[in-house]
């Protein structure tokens, strides 16, 4: 059997999802995620270039997977925020990597910036099709918040909300504030 370059690219960016989700950009070894891969570090850098690249491609792949599988439809952000939940509760390593990424990099611009951000624009305009009273561009960051912050600090949630608050009702929580806030009408600033 021939050397097949998909599947050990697939195994790297497996390997390397674990690695960097686990340990952040610095603490990821490429040892271990070749190792994890069953493929050489020759190949890794041959497939990404470094170990930053390779983050990037891991962070673009997990953040594409998310986009294409939790959608806003017809503007309804209430729904988005809770399936939004449920992909964070079943795919935990995807807002891990986003959080190593804002620890790592902090207000610089990150790997695939300009092309995310226009992922994060088809979201404001599908929250804008509702038409809501406040800037869609807010509603859906303050959505994002309101659902990744539980899985972010759980040691918060655990210490306001109490260890058995059931995770459902979390879901429903961060539901009925998304629908109150795309109610919301802020004041107008006045012009400078």
């Amino acid at each position: 059997m021939g050397y097949d370059s998909n599947a050990t690219r697939e195994r790297i960016l497996a390997a390397a999802t674990a690695e960097f989700a686990a340990h952040g950009i610095a603490g990821a070894r490429v040892d271990r995620i070749a190792a994890d891969a069953r493929a050489n570090k020759r190949a890794i850098y041959d497939y990404f270039g470094d170990k930053d690249r390779l983050f990037g491609a891991v962070l673009e792949r997990q953040m594409t997977r998310c986009a294409e599988e939790v959608t806003i439809e017809g503007g309804d952000l209430a729904g988005y925020a809770e399936r939004l939940v449920d992909y964070h509760a079943a795919n935990p390593e995807t807002l891990r990597l986003l959080m190593w990424e804002a620890l790592e990099y902090g207000e610089r611009a990150v790997p695939g910036e300009p092309e995310r951000a226009e992922k994060y624009q088809k979201r404001v305009d599908a929250a804008a099709a509702a038409n809501p009273p406040v800037d869609p561009r807010v509603l859906v960051f303050f959505t994002l918040g309101l659902v990744n912050w539980g899985f972010a600090v759980p040691q918060l949630r655990r210490m306001v909300l109490g260890a058995d608050y059931p995770p459902h009702a979390l879901r429903e929580a961060v539901a009925e504030a998304v629908r109150v806030l795309a109610k919301y009408s802020p004041p107008r600033p006045d012009p400078v």
